[in-house]
């Protein structure tokens, strides 16, 4: 029962989300790190709950106020787990010169002036860009979900690309990316940019492509950043990665393509 595909995807769940799970799933190291091809699925839920909170805020409000209502869920729905990670990133990275000074503030708890401007500047850009998808009804719901999925698996291939540098055994990615297989992450990228394929068939082939490459474009930039100023990554820099990822792919839907 340890690693039927239903336990390992509510671990999922209870890692990346605030919803409650049953109390039979449990929690191990061993169990999180074979989850890790679920995460993507995890991401199809949230664009699936966030999309249907903008499709149904667009029949009453204008888009950019339902874009608003619908990251602001969304926030509350994982607990702002990735946002987390980018302010403590902006911070690490916006204050700090050395490696160890880098991971020194990215562990602070506190948010300083980068972290606050940098989340207030990327939850501004996600919503103009959410608010500017086609406007045609479900486009949203479409978008949100393939954003939401494909972004979650590239996170992962920055985890699978780069070494992990925290030494203290204290980081809730430790269990994660410790011994990450390969075929892991190639199942996450499948199941993530499902999604996305689907909305490239069935609407916007252009904005689909769009998207998929900025987002590509997006985690490379990344992943060559974190190399370069820490020799490789931390959990932060996974949850920062996820979302200029998502952003990317936000503002790949909303270009005029």
């Amino acid at each position: 029962m340890n690693n039927h595909p239903l336990r390992l995807l509510l671990t999922a769940v209870q890692f990346y989300t605030r919803v409650p799970v049953p109390q039979w799933v449990g929690h191990s190291e061993a169990q999180l790190a074979a989850a890790t091809p679920y995460f993507p699925l995890v991401g199809i839920g949230i664009g699936l709950v966030t999309g249907l909170v903008f499709e149904l805020a667009c029949i009453v409000f204008e888009p950019l106020i339902a874009a608003v209502l619908a990251l602001g869920f969304g926030v509350l729905l994982t607990g702002a787990f990735h946002e987390d990670g980018f302010a403590d990133v902006c911070d690490g990275f916006g204050g700090g010169y050395t490696k160890e000074r880098v991971l020194e503030i990215m562990k602070d708890s506190r948010v300083g002036a980068f972290g606050a401007i940098g989340i207030g500047l990327l939850l501004l850009l996600q919503g103009a860009a959410l608010a500017g998808a086609p406007p045609q009804t479900g486009a949203g719901l479409m978008v949100l979900v393939s954003a939401h999925a494909f972004s979650r698996a590239l996170a992962l291939l920055v985890a699978w690309w780069l070494p992990y540098v925290r030494e203290d055994a204290s980081s809730k990615a430790r269990p994660v990316v410790t011994a990450m297989a390969g075929s892991a992450v190639l199942i996450a990228l499948v199941i993530g940019v499902m999604p996305l394929a689907l909305h490239a068939i069935r609407s916007s082939p252009t904005q689909a492509l769009a998207a998929f490459v900025l987002a590509m474009l997006a985690t490379a930039w990344c992943a060559r950043w974190f190399r370069q100023r820490l020799g490789g990554y931390t959990g932060d820099c996974l949850g920062a990665a996820q979302q200029v990822a998502f952003t990317a792919m936000l503002l790949g839907f909303a270009a005029r393509v």
